[in-house]
């Protein structure tokens, strides 16, 4: 018998050394995988992209067929994992990276390779395939789910694992405390998480944690939510969220929310009655850190060294105060325009041209999913509440009054804040913030200093959300030992602050047959900006005492007008529904609106098309614009990755 081959000997060869191996070869060529339970000899794992995971021994060759960390170093799998966080502006960082990790560095314990679990790819996948049709790049073949994955059956992994491993560990307080003690002290980020994890399980009935997606170096922003019945909005219960750490080295405001969540779970587990009505009757969203990754810059510095803006920017160096979508400038065009509408204004298409950071969309995003009503950012470096407009109505003033038309509600808002902080009270000059005495310790924003692209400008001109600035001190990042001071100045503020929601009207908006209207429009005469009604038709509108004119219309629908007289002692939202009757006659005539339309309409949605024409399919030929990444791997450029 003629013997075979040499080529075909030498596949045979390596079949038999690989049992079960398929017949479908990768881009690279080879098998494209190896059972769970083939031997193998672990050896250390070397590669810097994946010096993270949760384990610290692999094998040759990989599934991808390379035989050593040389060739996994040179290969365009393992180039594209360094680049991933930089082409998708942090999206999906760093699971997908660890993921990727996963197939180039398999987990090799006991002599032999375990696979990651499937479903963990596919659960990634299906979160992540947005953000790689945004830059039209295709999915990496190597994360191919049913091919470099298996089943728990299989002994599968979690590649995921050392993301969430560490923060569900109790903490536990010393047997000496009870459960409503609060240790006041900096919290690292595995710190804030165990408190705030812990806090939330000792109030399950009222409290849940979640995520709103995470930061460029891929920490969660955790949300602690406070609600008689947490994850879910009710009718009628209006919604506050409060924002701390904004800039990653104005530390106090992130302590002072874990602070609150753990107050607000051990005063109602008591039965404080003011925390259980305001926890039975409002929705509460805490989010100590916005920028987490700043903050671990500035910690390492820590508390009395720590400069006036290290750490201040996030990962990618961006001040995430000023990276929102300047509305203002379209506000002031828009109010000059007759019947124009100038509140719930479209983000412009250029704004995605530029650096969008995850925090930043995370935030909007979050803002799309839930009907805020209230807000607080919760900043440092001075002693003074400020509230919209932050941008000047004169973009060359750096300090000009620049009203919003529900002014009299934000100057309330602020107040509130303002009047019962011992500080802000202080009648001393020569104090941290004593320059605004004289104003209340209260403060239009432009008219203290203007800029674009913040937060609180956003909230009110693109959604029904109003948002104050507060400054909690003139340090940024005080000692520890000041902490408890400053929790004791800013507790009854912050509960008398987010009671102002309930400031006002409230109501639903329905049709003849009870079915709830959304998006119809609240109009109050003599306030040029409207709110509309949420998903199930109710709505929430921050009115200072007096008489207004109330309107409600929506398309297709006769408006119906009604006069409202709210108390000066009111602490109640007063109940105002509407029942719209659908139009009879002709079309009617609409107000001339912004670029968002009429709100029947769907507002534009951030994260559909997160960078807008600078990642539009490319025509004629051309690559991407990403592909530059790639071009000095020669022959061994990542064609995968191509759409067209």
């Amino acid at each position: 018998m003629r013997p075979p081959p040499p080529l075909l000997l030498t596949m045979l060869v390596l079949a038999a050394a690989r049992p079960g191996c398929e017949p479908a070869w990768g881009p690279e060529g080879g098998c494209p995988g190896s059972a769970a339970s083939d031997s193998a000899t672990c050896v250390d794992l070397q590669l810097q992209s994946c010096s993270d995971v949760a384990y610290n021994r692999t094998a040759f060759p990989t599934p991808l067929q390379h035989r050593s960390r040389a060739a996994v170093e040179s290969s365009s799998e393992y180039v594209l994992l360094s680049v991933l966080h930089h082409l998708l502006e942090g999206q999906c960082n760093p699971d997908l990276r660890l993921l990727g990790c996963a197939v180039l560095a398999p987990r090799c314990e006991g002599g032999r390779v375990r696979r990651p679990c499937r479903h963990v790819c596919g659960a990634l996948r299906e979160a992540c395939q947005p953000a790689f049709d945004a830059i039209d790049m295709a999915w990496p073949y190597f994360l191919d789910c049913g091919r470099y994955f298996s089943g728990p059956e299989e002994d599968c992994y979690d590649p995921l694992e050392k993301l969430r491993g560490g923060l569900d560990i109790e903490e536990a307080l010393p047997s000496s405390h009870p459960h409503t003690f609060i240790q006041f002290t900096h919290h690292s980020y595995a710190q804030m998480v165990r408190v705030l994890k812990r806090t939330a399980a000792r109030c399950a009935h009222i409290s849940k944690t979640y995520s709103i997606g995470r930061s460029f170096d891929g920490r969660d922003l955790l949300v602690i939510e406070f609600s008689s019945r947490p994850g879910q909005h009710e009718l009628m219960e209006p919604e506050v969220k409060l924002i701390g750490n904004i800039h990653g080295n104005e530390v106090a405001g992130r302590e002072m929310l874990i602070y609150l969540a753990q107050y607000l779970c051990s005063e109602y587990l008591l039965g404080n009655p003011r925390i259980q009505r305001l926890l039975n009757t409002t929705r509460i969203h805490l989010l100590p850190s916005m920028n987490p990754d700043g903050y671990e810059v500035a910690a390492a510095e820590g508390a009395g060294y720590n400069g006036w803006t290290s750490g201040r920017q996030n990962a990618q160096n961006l001040d995430l105060n000023r990276n929102f979508p300047d509305l203002t400038s379209e506000y002031y065009r828009l109010a000059s325009v007759r019947g124009a509408r100038s509140d719930h204004i479209a983000i412009p298409q250029h704004y995605w041209w530029g650096k969008v950071a995850p925090e930043t969309k995370a935030i909007m995003k979050w803002m799309r999913t839930i009907p805020f009503v209230l807000s607080a950012s919760l900043h440092g470096g001075d002693l003074v509440v400020s509230y919209p407009f932050d941008f000047s109505k004169h973009p060359q003033e750096e300090k000009m009054f620049s009203p919003t038309p529900d002014e009299k509600m934000f100057k309330l808002l602020a107040r509130a804040y303002a009047d019962v902080h011992p500080m802000m009270m202080d009648r001393s000059e020569n104090r941290c913030g004593g320059n605004f005495l004289k104003r209340g310790s209260i403060i239009n924003g432009a008219d203290w200093y203007s800029f674009t692209g913040g937060m609180s400008d956003f909230n009110y001109l693109h959604s029904n959300c109003f948002e104050i600035t507060v400054e909690l001190g003139c340090v940024k990042f005080p000692p520890e030992e000041a902490l408890y001071t400053i929790w004791q100045h800013n507790k009854e503020p912050l509960l008398n602050f987010m009671e102002m929601v309930h400031r006002g009207i409230k109501g639903m908006v329905m049709d003849k047959f009870g079915k709830p209207v959304k998006n119809a429009r609240i109009l109050v005469k003599g306030i040029r900006h409207d709110i509309t009604t949420a998903p199930d038709g109710d709505y929430w509108r921050l009115l200072p005492p007096g008489a207004h004119i109330v309107i409600a219309q929506a398309p297709g629908y006769s408006k119906v007008i009604k006069k409202v007289i709210i108390p000066a002692r009111m602490k109640r939202a007063g109940r105002v529904d509407f029942i719209l009757q659908p139009l009879r006659t002709g079309p009617q005539k609409f107000l001339l609106g912004s670029r968002r339309g009429w709100p029947g309409e769907e507002p534009q949605e951030p994260d559909q098309d997160p960078l807008g024409a600078r990642r539009q399919p490319t025509t004629g030929g051309s690559k991407p614009w990403w592909w530059s990444y790639f071009t000095s791997l020669g022959q061994h450029q990542p064609r995968w990755l191509l759409k067209y």
